[in-house]
C-alpha cells in the first residue's frame, strides 16, 4: 500500500514535510526504536527537560538537510540533482539508527558484550535484507542508489564511476552540519539553557559550493558562524560536561558492568532484553535493534533491592538521586594532577571505611577546539573562519579537564589534602565553588 505524504509537527522547525515514500522508511520499527532512545541521555539529573530522543533529532536533521539543499538548488542552479537531494536527506535521517540505548553513553564495551561503534551497528541495520528499515531502503532507492547513499555517507569520491561531490557529505558530517545544527539548538530548548543562540536560516543561506565542490561561507554570513561556534562551545561547558551529567553517566555504566559481572556469576537474573545486551557475544542487528532505554530502565528498582550492595548502591542513586558523589571543586584540575594524587586519594578514602573501587569516580573532559583550514570551515575568499575572526580563533584552544567524585563527607577534607598534595605541580590553584 502506498504510503500518503505527511506533515510532523515539531516542537524546533514546526512542520516538517515528509513525502509517503520517505514514510515508508520512517515507519519501520528499527527507526521508530529511536523514540525510545533518549537524546541526552542522563542529562535530565541536571535539566529535568532533556528527556527528547532520537526520534525527532532525526527528523530535524532531515528537515534541515531538505532546506539547505532547496537553497542551494535556488542560488546554485544544477549543483546538485533532485536524486542526489533525496540522497542527503536520507543519511541525515538515518545517520543516528544504530545508536545504543541512551546514546553514547552505553557505547562501550563495559557494557555491551559485542561492541560496536553506532555507526558500524547502523550499517548493519542500513544493509541487512531481514530488517525493516533495510528492505524500505531497498525498496524505495532500489539497489544502484542505495549503493550510492552507502557511499555518500562514507565521504567515498564517487559510486559506480558517477563522481560524489565532497559538500554532499559535508552536509550530514563536517564542523558546520545538520546533525550539529539541530541538536545544538534541539537541546539547548529542552535544557533551558540561556547561551544566546544562533540563526539556523540564516547559516544555511551563507552556504555556497566552492570550484573545488566543498562548502564556503558568504563574507556577510561570518556573524551567524560565530554565534554557531559561541553556541557549541557553551552547550559543551554548561550542560554536555556539566558535572552531574558526568556523574550520572558514569553510575549508569558502572551500574552495567557490575550487574554483567553478577550475571557471569550467577547472582543475577537478567531479562532477555539485557541478557543479550550484556552477555551476548555474539548479538546480530536484529538483536541490536530490539534494545533501548526502558530496558535498562525498569531494572533499576529491582536492583536497587539487590543483595549486592555495589550493584543496588548504583541502582538506588539513580532512582532517587539521593547521596551522590561530590567533585572536588578544583577548577584547574588536569589529568596530570590526578596521577599525582590518585593513590593517594584511594588510600585516605579506603582508611574512612569506603570501597575505593565503587566510592572514588574519575571524569575526563575533553573538547577539541574549533578545527581550522583542512576540518574547518571556509570564507569565501579562501580563508579559514579563524583568519577573519579573532572571536573564532579564540575557540580553536583545545579543552582538557579532570574531575574527581568522591563521597560527600569526605570531599572537603579530600579537597584541603589535594590541594596540599599538587602545590608542587599548580601552585595558582583557586577554590571554586
Amino acid at each position: 500500500m502506498k504510503m500518503r505524504d505527511r506533515v510532523i509537527r515539531d516542537e524546533i522547525h514546526k512542520d516538517i514535510l515528509v513525502p509517503g515514500r520517505h514514510a515508508t522508511i520512517i515507519d519501520t520499527k528499527e527507526f521508530q526504536r529511536l523514540r525510545h532512545i533518549q537524546q541526552l541521555s542522563t542529562c535530565e539529573y541536571v535539566f529535568p527537560a532533556a528527556n527528547h530522543n532520537r526520534f525527532a533529532h532525526s527528523l530535524g536533521a532531515y528537515h534541515l538537510a531538505g532546506q539547505l539543499t532547496a537553497s542551494l538548488q535556488e542560488v546554485q542552479p544544477g549543483i546538485l540533482s533532485e536524486e542526489d537531494a533525496e540522497l542527503v536527506r536520507l543519511a541525515a535521517l538515518l545517520h543516528d539508527i544504530g545508536h545504543p540505548p541512551f546514546s553514547h553513553v552505553l557505547e562501550t564495551p563495559e557494557v555491551f558484550a559485542t561492541y560496536h561503534s553506532h555507526e558500524h551497528w547502523g550499517r548493519l541495520l542500513l544493509e541487512s535484507e531481514e530488517t525493516e528499515v533495510g528492505a524500505a531502503l531497498i525498496d524505495t532507492l532500489g539497489g544502484e542508489r542505495t549503493g550510492r547513499l552507502f557511499a555518500l555517507m562514507d565521504g567515498a569520491k564517487e559510486h559506480a564511476g558517477i563522481p560524489i561531490a565532497p559538500f554532499l557529505k559535508e552536509i550530514v558530517s563536517s564542523q558546520l552540519d545538520v546533525d550539529r545544527m539541530d541538536y545544538m539548538v534541539r537541546d539547548q530548548a529542552n535544557t533551558g539553557a540561556q547561551i544566546g543562540g544562533f540563526d539556523i536560516a540564516r547559516v544555511l543561506r551563507a552556504l555556497r559550493v566552492g570550484e573545488d565542490g566543498h562548502f564556503f561561507v558568504k563574507t556577510w554570513g561570518l556573524p551567524a558562524i560565530e554565534a554557531y561556534l559561541v553556541t557549541r562551545y557553551h552547550m559543551y561547558h554548561q550542560v554536555y560536561f556539566h558535572k552531574v551529567n558526568m556523574l550520572t553517566q558514569n553510575y549508569l555504566v558502572r551500574m552495567l558492568a557490575r550487574a554483567r559481572v553478577l550475571a557471569a556469576e550467577g547472582s543475577l537474573t537478567l531479562s532477555s532484553s539485557l541478557q543479550k545486551m550484556l552477555m551476548d557475544k555474539s548479538l546480530d542487528a536484529q538483536g541490536y535493534a530490539s534494545l533501548n532505554d526502558a530496558h535498562v530502565r525498569v531494572a533499576i528498582p529491582e536492583w536497587a533491592e539487590h543483595e549486592d550492595s555495589i550493584l543496588a548502591n548504583y541502582a538506588m542513586k539513580l532512582m532517587s538521586r539521593r547521596g551522590f558523589h561530590k567533585s572536588l571543586r578544583i577548577e584547574a584540575l588536569t589529568t596530570e594532577m590526578v596521577d599525582v594524587v590518585k593513590d593517594r586519594i584511594e588510600e585516605a578514602v579506603a582508611a574512612a571505611g569506603f570501597d575505593v573501587s565503587s566510592e572514588v569516580i574519575y571524569a575526563r573532559i575533553s573538547k577539541k577546539g574549533y578545527k581550522p583550514y583542512a576540518q574547518g570551515i571556509q570564507i569565501e575568499d579562501g580563508g579559514d573562519a579563524s583568519e577573519h575572526s579573532p572571536l573564532i580563533r579564540s575557540l580553536t584552544q583545545p579543552h582538557e579537564r579532570a574531575l574527581i567524585f568522591v563521597p560527600d563527607e569526605l570531599r572537603d577534607d579530600l579537597e584541603q589534602r589535594v590541594r596540599e598534595w599538587i602545590k608542587p605541580t599548580q601552585s595558582s590553584l583557586v577554590r571554586f565553588e
